[in-house]
């Protein structure tokens, strides 16, 4: 299930997804939920963002996502 974060100035959709998920490359799946707030590069304080469950996340990612040397 999602759920809501507020941003705090400053913060970023990499950022977000470094704190929330521990990956910043996962930045995607909140900006994907968050359509609607794509244009901010930096968030004032305040702004309600959807963000995706990590279990959902996790299954969306596999090996096919994986770069070749990684496998």
């Amino acid at each position: 299930m999602a759920t809501e974060y507020n941003t705090v100035s400053g913060d970023t959709f990499d950022s977000i997804a470094y704190i929330l998920y521990g990956n910043e490359a996962l930045a995607d799946r909140i900006m994907k939920a968050n359509m609607d707030k794509i244009d901010y590069f930096v968030f004032p304080s305040g702004i309600k963002l959807v963000i995706p469950d990590k279990d959902e996340i996790a299954g969306e990612i596999s090996l096919s996502s994986v770069p070749e040397w990684r496998k």
